[in-house]
């Protein structure tokens, strides 16, 4: 739907019946719900994904997340990335850094009201070379041109706040 209101100022035939696409599938989707289970670990877990330069027109990655408790998500998102990636590594880790800090927050919620959770959170990941190089030093001099941010992995995972 994002993608769509980008042409909402100059609709063609093609944007319309993809909106009307979307529109029929949430009608058909009016009865499901979100179920939370009792008898389920109240430890949170994510699950993270993102494209490498998947739009066609900015070159620029898709990356979505969303974190369950008790068998039922609590934060989710799908977030075309700021910037253009230069590699699949430097895309995969922008979303890890927005699952770091979901991860936080989460544990910092859960901490305020007053519910214990197991640290480190598991993250579900699909991409080894980025998991590599969030709980590796080493590899850190073949990785210079991923800004100095995405490096605030590597110490959330040494903390032990997260793991991959």
């Amino acid at each position: 739907m994002t993608l769509l209101s980008c042409f909402a100022h100059n609709p063609r035939k093609s944007h319309w019946t993809a909106i009307k696409d979307v529109l029929a599938y949430i009608k058909g989707t009016l009865n499901y719900g979100i179920t939370y289970k009792a008898d389920v670990k109240l430890n949170p877990s994510g699950y993270i994904n993102s494209d490498f330069a998947g739009c066609k027109d900015t070159g620029h990655s898709t990356e979505g997340n969303i974190f369950i408790v008790v068998g039922g998500p609590v934060s989710w998102e799908s977030k075309k990335q700021e910037t253009v990636a230069l590699s699949m590594v430097e895309t995969k880790y922008m979303g890890f850094l927005r699952a770091t800090t979901q991860v936080l927050w989460i544990s910092k919620y859960f901490t305020e009201i007053r519910l214990p959770t197991l640290k480190p959170i598991i993250v579900h990941v699909d991409d080894n070379g980025s998991i590599s190089h969030s709980l590796n030093d080493k590899n850190h001099c073949r990785t210079k041109h991923i800004d100095v941010q995405y490096h605030f992995i590597k110490d959330q995972v040494k903390c032990g706040n997260i793991t991959f």
